[in-house]
């Protein structure tokens, strides 16, 4: 596995890694994590996997780290 890059924006630590024909994009925030996988035959260069890093697709990467927290910490709270 090779890393590509790694950076935080907003709080939110972002690795990309190159493995098994794909680039592994990793969005971490306090104890959850997402990951999204995408074909190296999807992407022409590397610099072209910006675009998961800012508009839309990034506020959502966001939102969802909302929830997921929320989801936690009531699950949490029940024990």
């Amino acid at each position: 596995m090779r890393v590509v890059s790694e950076f935080s924006k907003e709080g939110i630590r972002i690795s990309v890694f190159s493995w098994n024909n794909k680039y592994l994009l990793k969005f971490e925030f306090g104890p959850m994590e997402q990951t999204f996988k995408i074909p190296e035959t999807d992407i022409l260069e590397e610099s072209d996997l910006n675009v998961f890093y800012e508009g839309v697709f990034f506020d959502k990467v966001v939102l969802r780290f909302k929830e997921m927290g929320e989801s936690f910490q009531k699950q949490v709270e029940n024990l």
